[in-house]
């Protein structure tokens, strides 16, 4: 019997993780690339034996394949994806595949902000609880990879619309929304719509012993949740009401509803901001789904750390705070690190803007920011959006020029705010890189 020949797209994180499960399932495998494939990855393929390709899409190779994985960076639009289409040929995402070959519990976020805090909190909840339990998706090792060589009985996982648009059979036992605002339009046609239909993905598959957690205070999830209809059990959360929801806040006491009541002050937890709050309560109610004891919820609330790149401190040169929030690649982002902030605002902006709607922004900015230094190749969006309410704007093109002209502009009492509300592919490799660059210019003031 001839092996099944699987095609991976891709030969990053996912692709490569997916190979390694591929071969070790007994499949065919062959991996394509059309950019260079980084040294790390290209030494696992080799050291795995794994047939490669980089700088091209041999369609002779690919079109063969009787399943194709793809990396959630591929578009649908890619002409090799509509050949594939064409021809008939499966074309799923690595989270699919993967979920076919472990029986673990799956804990899935996603969302357009706060993701990243919460896939990693709630991870951090589930390790202090003792639990087998692995880390991945959008974040940290590849789910694929660590299906090949762990065996985790539960996994926490941060997936984007990208992963979410290649899920067909998948399905979480927790899945957790933490908000819906615009971004990536340009991969969904500029249609809200489509990217909300991505993101609802989430449920898809769920029954009665299933969990949805979501945010009751964000409309256009609460708008979208009236259309569905709904096989598991809903946790709603919100800081602003109390009526049926599952979490909530009241007298400054954080307070979840479920398998007996839990609360904690919001004083001890060791994540700050209303965005913040929202997190906590949206990783408390899973751990609690997953009826975790309330002391081991409440000792990861008081001493979890958060993730580099979002609003994270610095240094403090001359009076000037210096805060990195990189991660912050959309308006949504900007906005939530602009209302946490207490002082006067050099706010350091730009990049590839993703079809940003500024508008949001207009009273914080006139409320906190008193200078834009602009970190891009094409800042006429955001000069255009604040020129009138913002007396200077400069601009610039690297992390090292961006945060000299900051401090600069700075006052003693003010804080230097990198939150670019855009991609970062025009000048650096992505958000991790243009966070490092900036940290080290601030470093060398």
């Amino acid at each position: 019997m001839s092996q099944k020949k699987i095609v991976i797209l891709g030969a990053a994180e996912s692709g490569v993780g997916s190979a390694i499960l591929a071969q070790k399932q007994g499949y065919d495998v062959f991996v394509s690339d059309m950019g260079s494939i980084k040294e790390k990855y290209r030494k696992e393929l080799i050291a795995n034996n794994i047939r490669y390709e980089e700088g091209e899409h041999t369609s002779e190779d690919i079109l063969h394949a009787e399943e194709v994985i793809k990396s959630p960076g591929i578009p649908d639009k890619a002409e090799i994806i509509k050949s594939l289409h064409k021809k008939g040929i499966p074309v799923i995402s690595e989270i699919e595949f993967a979920k076919r070959y472990t029986n673990a519990k799956m804990i899935c976020i996603t969302g357009t902000n706060g993701k990243t805090t919460t896939t990693l909190l709630t991870h951090h909840i589930l390790k202090k609880a003792g639990m087998n339990v692995g880390l991945g998706g959008n974040v940290g090792q590849s789910f694929a990879m660590q299906v090949a060589t762990q065996n985790y009985d539960y996994y926490v996982l941060e997936l984007s619309s990208f992963q979410l648009d290649g899920l067909t059979d998948f399905k979480a036992d927790i899945a957790i929304l933490t908000n819906i605002t615009p971004d990536h339009l340009d991969r969904y046609d500029y249609q809200l719509q489509n990217y909300v239909n991505s993101k609802f993905r989430i449920i898809n598959n769920q029954g009665a012993d299933d969990h949805f957690i979501y945010c009751a205070d964000d409309p256009i999830t609460m708008q979208d949740l009236v259309k569905r209809s709904y096989s598991s059990q809903l946790h709603p959360f919100s800081i602003y009401n109390k009526e049926g929801m599952t979490a909530y806040l009241e007298n400054e006491q954080l307070t979840i509803e479920l398998n007996n009541q839990f609360t904690m002050s919001i004083k001890d937890l060791s994540l700050h901001g209303k965005h913040n709050l929202y997190n906590s309560m949206a990783a408390g109610i899973a751990a609690r789904a997953l009826d975790i004891r309330k002391d081991v919820v409440r000792e990861s609330f008081a001493d979890f750390e958060n993730i580099e790149h979002r609003l994270e401190f610095v240094n403090s040169v001359h009076g000037i705070d210096f805060i990195n929030d990189s991660k912050a690649t959309n308006v949504n982002s900007t906005w939530y690190a602009l209302e946490s902030m207490q002082k006067p605002v050099v706010w350091i902006a730009g990049g590839v803007d993703k079809g940003n709607d500024y508008a949001i922004l207009l009273p914080l900015v006139k409320q906190h920011v008193r200078a834009i230094i602009c970190l891009g190749k094409d800042n006429k969006k955001i000069i255009e959006a604040f020129k009138d309410m913002v007396p200077e704007i400069i601009e610039t093109e690297s992390a090292e020029v961006a945060v000299r002209e900051a401090y600069k502009v700075g006052k003693k009492g003010d804080v230097v705010l990198l939150s670019p509300c855009c991609a970062s592919f025009d000048l650096f490799e992505n958000y991790e890189d243009r966070g490092r660059q900036y940290k080290a210019a601030v470093r060398s003031l």
